[in-house]
């Protein structure tokens, strides 16, 4: 295991965390530059993910962020079309395209929401018609299992740009779909695993999950208010952007 490694998990940790995310697309993109398997990557990124969000979860509801926050009907869609996404098949190289190009979109959109959205509790009436929630829910779930993540960094902008709610609704209703759309996608890729690839090398990465869950424990204080949440999302547009021009010249180039 690359002590390395283990430290850009907990700095992505706790970065994503503060803002409501998972940080699996940054995950994915270590893994990947790390040269890991290609069928282990998503595995191996969902189950941080799920470690990241899950208390993250369980703090927002006792903070009261998911009432009139809509997150059933986006997840009710969202979790079968993760799962769908999950079990599509996808080669090393197209992965590394989609997620560059899925990221630069995201990191774009972040950086854009950063200086637009109001302030982090700020009451915004909802003008989004209800088909927009498994819309939303089912297109990003399944762009989310397929890539290998959780999807909150593709959902969140989005949910901004429509003014579906205020921002820190918004960062907890991420941290569930997150949460929701981890366990969906890790099914479907667990059933997707080659037979000749060895299922038993994810446990040698078990030291990414204390380093995750002690990161995001920080993170989660930071999302309910210790720290400045429109400075932590500008950090985070700037290292989605960095991952993703990385990831399309390293697609591009070969």
């Amino acid at each position: 295991m690359n002590f390395l490694l283990v430290i850009g998990f907990a700095l992505v940790a706790l970065i994503y965390s503060s803002v409501g995310f998972g940080g699996g697309s940054t995950y994915t993109a270590l893994l990947v530059f790390s040269g890991v398997e290609i069928f282990l990557v998503p595995i191996i990124s969902l189950i941080c993910n799920l470690m990241v969000t899950s208390s993250g979860v369980w703090k927002s509801w006792r903070a009261g962020l998911y009432e009139n926050s809509g997150a059933l009907y986006i997840l009710a869609f969202s979790v079968p079309a993760a799962f769908l996404g999950g079990i599509t098949p996808i080669s090393r190289e197209m992965l590394i395209l989609v997620l560059g190009f899925a990221l630069l979109i995201a990191g774009l959109q972040l950086g854009w929401t950063t200086f637009s959205v109001r302030a982090p509790d700020a009451d915004i009436k909802r003008s989004v018609p209800p088909i927009a929630a498994p819309i939303i829910g089912a297109a990003v779930g399944y762009l989310s299992g397929v890539v290998g993540i959780g999807g909150g960094i593709f959902l969140a902008p989005i949910l901004h740009l429509v003014g579906w709610s205020s921002p820190r609704r918004i960062a907890a209703l991420a941290s569930a779909y997150i949460a929701a759309n981890s366990i969906a996608g890790f099914a479907g890729k667990f059933l997707a695993i080659p037979p000749e690839v060895d299922k038993t090398q994810i446990f040698e990465f078990w030291p990414l999950i204390p380093a995750v869950i002690i990161a995001s424990w920080f993170g989660h204080k930071f999302m309910l208010g210790v720290f400045p949440e429109r400075a932590v999302k500008g950090i985070t547009a700037i290292l989605i952007l960095i991952v993703a021009i990385r990831l399309l010249i390293r697609s591009f180039t070969g």
